[in-house]
């Protein structure tokens, strides 16, 4: 096992910068997720980390020890990559013992290993199959069991759920979490996907244009984004901002009043589901309302803005419909307009 750090890395493809100033550290055993947008930088961190990329500036240092300048194949990791890379010509058991037999283990070793990580992903009915023989989601176990079974001090996970269907990549992620907690391997995971990065992670870092916006737990990330993007893109459906004016730290937001940031004009941001009905408050107006099932979502307008709202599930308000609302004062961050960073005074 190993910890790692990100020191200061940064990548340019010619004028291009991809990343810039990447700094974190991340805990032995620990199971970080890369989260953020298509072109954020995230895939091209973790391929620096794996030693497929070169840095610009910076170093990689795994274990206490500077692999900036190392090979792969000498950074003690493993790679589990999104189109899964299973060798087709080989059976299950072949591949799962590929990187042990390329490092010269010996057979009782590669016999040991193989049997504990087909146990660990629920494969021995399958390693005298070869891969045209298997499920999508069988292949990704697979290439799972070849990376552990290795016993890499570092496991990188390129967006290996992401050619599932939905309900299969709901139980692989189930399965995942179980199996990287029980092998305590240290793990970087890249996805856009924010709820598979909330249900996987011990933390989060959040990129956006080659920066890392926010480091957090997943609740923390949630209920205290520190910026506008991290607000937005973590959360489905995401936050509601409204921008407001204020007057001696108050602000009218129609018939309800709250207390806000003594500046002049600020972002209210809520969530969703912390827009409780009201006798009286925020006017809302529906324009479209979708039942979820265990929820219905409105979609609608506040204050002249766009905003969405998560109501019990046996309301069906007509298009067009008034209704009002208020948002619960301790779930309210308040941001800059400017910045979109979240005003230091008022954070939890």
């Amino acid at each position: 096992m190993a910890d790692i750090v990100i020191d200061g890395i940064r990548k340019a493809f010619g004028p291009v910068v991809a990343l810039e100033s990447v700094s974190l550290r991340i805990a032995d055993g620990e199971f970080l997720a890369l989260l953020g947008p298509s072109g954020c930088g995230k895939t091209t961190l973790l391929r620096i980390i794996a030693g497929l990329e070169t840095q610009t500036e910076g170093r990689v240092l795994i274990g206490g020890r500077d692999v900036s300048d190392l090979p792969p194949r000498k950074r003690g990791l493993a790679m589990v990559f999104q189109n899964y890379a299973v060798f087709p010509h080989l059976t299950v058991r072949e591949n799962v013992a590929f990187g042990l037999r390329m490092a010269g283990a010996d057979a009782v070793r590669v016999d040991r290993q193989v049997a504990r990580a087909a146990e660990l992903l629920h494969i021995e009915p399958y390693l005298t199959r070869y891969p045209a023989q298997l499920s999508g989601g069988q292949r990704q176990r697979v290439a799972v069991a070849r990376a552990l079974a290795v016993e890499p001090a570092v496991l990188l996970m390129d967006e290996p759920l992401s050619n599932l269907d939905a309900l299969l990549r709901l139980e692989m992620r189930a399965e995942l979490k179980g199996v990287l907690q029980s092998a305590g391997t240290t793990t970087v995971y890249v996805t856009h996907d924010q709820t598979e990065a909330m249900g996987l992670a011990d933390r989060i870092a959040v990129l956006h244009s080659g920066r890392i916006e926010q480091i957090d737990t997943p609740a923390a990330l949630y209920r205290h984004p520190r910026t506008r993007f991290v607000g937005g893109f973590v959360g489905s459906p995401p936050m509601n901002f409204l921008t407001v004016q204020t007057a001696s730290g108050q602000t009218m937001l129609d018939g309800l009043t709250l207390a806000a940031p003594g500046r002049e004009r600020v972002v209210l941001g809520v969530r969703p589901e912390d827009l409780e009905p009201a006798e009286s408050g925020l006017a809302f107006t529906v324009r479209v309302a979708e039942p979820m099932g265990s929820h219905t979502l409105l979609t609608g307008e506040a204050l002249g803005q766009p905003v969405r709202i998560v109501a019990p599930s046996d309301w069906r308000p007509a298009p067009g419909e008034r209704m009002f609302v208020r948002p619960r004062p301790d779930r309210i961050v308040w941001l800059d307009p400017e910045t979109g960073a979240a005003l230091e005074e008022h954070l939890a």
